[in-house]
């Protein structure tokens, strides 16, 4: 998937975000050891979360653009890697790692999932942690803005194929990412089978 067209709006694009760096700030003050991002982006989120806790956060992005504009923003605060993060291998045990907003959402299978679950629960130092966060499939809104054009936070159209679970966002240059949606069971599965243990489940 090309995420490239995405990094020049994706300032604009992450407004629309929810206000979840407070929440992620939060677990990385608690985090006794490195802290790791997975889908890092441009920083949103890490930045303030490596101010926060006075020492770098390591980033990891499959989009080199992405990257490129992390850099410039966080300066040293970050330590930022091109990377799929479902190939995470990382030098150091980490104490936190979090996914912010729906990256996960990027992972279109079951398959891709249990493999990065998987991947996250050998890269944690015992008693560490893994924090994502989500959007929860509701067929109500799905029916209100199928391929129906959107003007913010950029303009883009939604078109959702229910069943391959999948969101389409097309900009107005064509360009278009998915989202794979899973339901909470699904999510329960992956860290069952990844030897996770569930600490907290939020909703909101």
């Amino acid at each position: 998937m090309n995420y490239e067209p995405f990094a020049a709006i994706y300032d604009r694009w992450s407004e629309a975000a929810p206000d979840d760096i407070p929440f992620f700030v939060g677990l990385a003050r608690e985090a006794d050891g490195p802290v790791v991002e997975l889908a890092v982006g441009m920083g949103r989120v890490a930045i303030p979360v490596a101010k926060a806790i006075g020492r770098p956060v390591l980033g990891i992005d499959s989009s080199p653009a992405m990257l490129e504009e992390a850099r410039r923003a966080a300066g040293d605060l970050l330590e930022l890697r091109l990377g799929d993060m479902r190939d995470l291998e990382l030098d150091e045990p980490a104490a936190l790692i979090y996914v912010p907003w729906r990256s996960l959402l990027h992972l279109p299978t079951w398959a891709d999932r249990r493999r990065l679950f998987e991947r996250v629960a050998a890269s944690l130092k015992p008693g560490g942690r893994f924090s994502w966060a989500a959007f929860a499939f509701d067929h109500a809104i799905a029916a209100r803005l199928d391929g129906q054009q959107q003007d913010e936070p950029v303009p883009h159209t939604l078109a959702y194929s229910v069943g391959d679970n999948r969101v389409d966002i097309t900009l107005e240059s064509g360009d278009t990412i998915s989202l794979w949606w899973a339901t909470k069971n699904e999510w329960l599965g992956l860290i069952d089978v990844a030897g996770l243990e569930l600490e907290a489940l939020y909703g909101g």
